[in-house]
């Protein structure tokens, strides 16, 4: 190659990395074609391209670099140190975006596909497993990636592209996102067996002004509502304890560390009782979100049209 050639490189060392990689990318694959056969001629047969097309890309991607990847010999081709440096990288490079363009092919594949599904705590010991047992009876070996998270951290993840769906309260109202109702669950105050109210089987939330709360903490849907209902019924709840799992709340009810308004739970525990609530009216909204821009694969659209169908029906009864 001649140094005139060399002198009008595109690149320099100060270059832009993501403009070098821009520029450099379209041609990997033809220099790994060229330095595999050492032939011009066999490659473009090989790639089913232009000889002059090849020739001139190859031409130009050393001129992009600053450096010689081939020794001309006639019509044959040889790799130079710095050919040989670059083409182990290539080879990794186009070998990672052939495992990549696999997985992605794979994952939205109709009937072995993945979803990747997020849910809400409370969700998990019943509602989610059952949901995904009824829907693998009729697509048996699409799979899962599950994230189990409160509401708004769920959202981002909707947002940033880790989540095709997720299952949340209160229902998002967002322009990005596209939400349904599916079901609504009723809430209960959670007193300790001993404690005054345990001989009740309804309660208005007002009646436990004076009492102190172990409710989640702030961002998630559940302490949102109970923070509204507190508000509702004409009072500021005061705070014992913040924590992630209702399951933990009812464990420090029961060791007399204050209330709580909780959904029911899977299985009933010892030590609390759980009172309906009269007024105002505690219930909380499960719904289905994604994002209103992104297509789905066939098998998100599969799951998205079984949650959708169990409207008014999704909850455990």
């Amino acid at each position: 190659m001649e140094h005139q050639q060399r002198s009008r490189a595109r690149l320099s060392p100060s270059s832009d990395t993501e403009d070098m990689t821009m520029l450099l990318a379209p041609r990997l694959a033809h220099f790994a074609g060229v330095a595999r056969t050492e032939h011009v001629t066999r490659a473009a047969q090989e790639m089913r391209v232009p000889q002059s097309t090849l020739s001139r890309a190859m031409v130009r991607l050393e001129q992009d670099l600053g450096v010689d990847l081939f020794a001309r010999h006639g019509r044959t081709v040889s790799l130079t140190p710095a050919g040989r440096t670059f083409l182990a990288s290539v080879e990794r490079a186009l070998a990672e975006i052939g495992r990549a363009a696999e997985e992605v092919r794979a994952d939205a594949d109709p009937a072995t596909g993945k979803v990747a599904f997020g849910f809400l705590h409370t969700m998990g010991a019943e509602t989610v497993p059952g949901l995904i047992h009824a829907f693998r009876a009729d697509h048996p070996r699409i799979r899962f990636s599950l994230v189990q998270n409160y509401g708004e951290a769920m959202i981002e993840r909707l947002r940033s592209g880790e989540l095709d769906l997720c299952l949340t309260s209160p229902v998002p109202d967002a322009p990005d996102l596209v939400a349904r109702r599916l079901d609504e669950q009723k809430l209960h105050l959670v007193v300790p067996a001993d404690h005054r109210l345990a001989s009740r089987k309804r309660v208005r939330l007002a009646e436990a002004a004076d009492e102190t709360f172990v409710t989640l903490e702030p961002g998630y849907g559940m302490r949102r509502i109970t923070d509204d209902l507190c508000q509702e019924a004409g009072f500021k709840p005061r705070i014992a304890f913040e924590g992630e799992e209702a399951e933990t709340l009812r464990g420090l009810v029961a060791a007399g560390l204050g209330v709580a308004l909780l959904p029911p739970p899977a299985v009933p525990r010892p030590g609390v009782v759980e009172l309906t609530v009269t007024a105002p009216r505690a219930a909380r909204e499960i719904g289905v979100a994604w994002l209103a821009d992104r297509s789905d694969t066939p098998p998100v659209a599969a799951f998205k049209r079984f949650l959708l169908s169990r409207r008014g029906n999704l909850l455990p009864t």
